[in-house]
């Protein structure tokens, strides 16, 4: 294995734990591993591409408000790899997330793909396209 690609899989358990804390509604966390530089994505659940890196950043705060602590979430990684500049994941993210309003936790599965580039010596979330899982029909055999 790669120094890069050790290097994102440890960066890969710290990822698991931002993502733990934005579904309890903690972005701070979320916020050390955005990207600072241009060009930056994301592709939410609910629709639509925002584009900056301040756009983006806006988003992801303005959508952490809506949960609740005590939620948890699981990456599903079904594949990574990470160049000398450019990494990747692509999987499944499961939650039960503590939505505000709601008085119990809303089961949620996401497909994603997240993007990532080097910014000095650290990796950045560049891009996150993240749509809900839906079963693939069954087709009459």
């Amino acid at each position: 294995m790669s120094k890069q690609q050790q290097d994102f899989k440890t960066f890969m358990k710290e990822r698991q734990n931002v993502a733990a804390a934005y579904v309890s509604g903690d972005a701070a966390p979320l916020g050390r591993v955005v990207a600072q530089e241009s060009p930056a994505t994301f592709m939410s659940p609910g629709g639509g591409v925002v584009r900056g890196t301040q756009e983006v950043w806006s988003r992801y705060q303005q959508d952490a408000g809506r949960f609740e602590a005590g939620s948890t979430t699981e990456l599903e990684i079904l594949d990574m790899a990470a160049g000398d500049t450019v990494a990747y994941w692509t999987g499944i993210q499961k939650a039960q997330a503590r939505m505000k309003g709601e008085p119990e936790p809303v089961a949620n599965q996401l497909r994603v793909t997240e993007v990532f580039r080097r910014e000095g010596d650290a990796w950045k979330l560049v891009h996150r396209h993240a749509d809900p899982l839906v079963e693939a029909a069954k087709r009459p055999g």
